[in-house]
């Protein structure tokens, strides 16, 4: 099993920065592509951002340009430094992993962790 904990939300104001971290534990080595997800209030979860094990990425329109994700290959965690912060990216921000070999990174979930962004 692999246990996925997610750490760096919080209260921001609208044009600050936030950092995301998730870190990986238990069988870690079956890890290959890792994500990001939202979830707003009322809104079905949708997809921020993805890495693979190559370090190849993907973003959401609505995020490129202000987000970046990032990995650790070593310590099997991922990262998310988001800049611009609108009022609109407020949700919660949750870590996602896949098993290796596969290209979705939606096998393993965390908890989720909450930004919120005042305007």
């Amino acid at each position: 099993q692999v246990h996925l904990v997610e750490s760096g939300g919080g209260l921001v104001q609208a044009g600050g920065s936030l950092r995301l971290s998730c870190a990986a534990s238990g069988n870690r080595f079956r890890i290959g592509a890792m994500g990001w997800y939202r979830q707003a209030p009322g809104k079905q979860r949708e997809l921020v951002a993805t890495i693979t094990s190559g370090g190849s990425t993907d973003y959401a329109d609505s995020v490129k340009g202000r987000f970046t994700i990032s990995r650790d290959n070593d310590e099997i965690a991922v990262y998310l430094q988001m800049n611009s912060l609108k009022p609109e990216d407020t949700a919660i921000y949750i870590c996602s992993a896949g098993i290796r070999g596969r290209l979705s990174p939606e096998d393993y979930w965390g908890q989720g962790t909450q930004v919120t962004v005042s305007s």
